[in-house]
């Protein structure tokens, strides 16, 4: 299967970057290809400017500049996400590539009185790995609103037997060598299994 990893973390040395290479491999190790987008690494902008706002409904020009990014996602059969979770959410970077490429004509299209269809039946694997300060019980409290906008929002433009994957380490911030070292064997088994 063609994987597409989107990676988003500002920092080289950071364990989010961990994180992904333990997606990497374990999508390897599976046999699948992947293809992967880093999202600072390619200084992507998230913005969407008022040109792009303008035109958004329109397919035969909101794709203009992230042409690249589109056919990636065309292209893939399975996505995975990894990014820190910053105010219960994911960054802004991330929510802006996702504002941007995610656009009617690519991964849905607007029918007659707004009604959504999905476009992207291609994609039968959805995951998401993420580190969070919070505890577990925190986050479920507070709603997790980065896991309800991946795995139903963007999940429902996927095909009807799209499978999920959602990964999170909690506690992050008094996390132990050894529990950030267990957290990657699991990541990596898992991908390496769950795909």
């Amino acid at each position: 299967m063609r994987m597409l990893v989107i990676y988003c973390h500002p920092r080289p040395e950071s364990f989010t970057a961990a994180v992904r290479d333990a997606v990497i491999e374990g999508l390897k190790e599976a046999g699948h290809e992947i293809d992967l987008v880093d999202l600072y690494a390619d200084h992507f902008d998230p913005r969407l400017s008022a040109c792009e706002h303008e035109n958004y409904e329109d397919p035969n020009i909101n794709t203009e500049g992230i042409e690249r990014y589109v056919e990636q996602l065309h292209a893939a059969e399975g996505i995975v996400f990894v990014f820190p979770t910053w105010w219960y959410d994911m960054p802004a970077m991330l929510k802006g590539w996702l504002d941007r490429v995610w656009v009617p004509g690519v991964a849905f299209d607007l029918a007659e009185g707004k009604t959504i269809r999905p476009r992207l039946q291609h994609i039968r694997f959805m995951g998401a790995v993420t580190t969070c300060g919070a505890p577990w019980w925190w986050s479920k409290l507070v709603g997790e609103p980065h896991r309800r906008v991946l795995m139903r929002g963007l999940r429902a433009l996927c095909s009807k037997r799209c499978r999920q994957l959602w990964v999170a380490c909690y506690k992050m911030d008094d996390s132990t060598p050894e529990k950030r070292a267990a957290f990657l064997v699991s990541v990596r088994r898992r991908m390496a299994q769950g795909t």
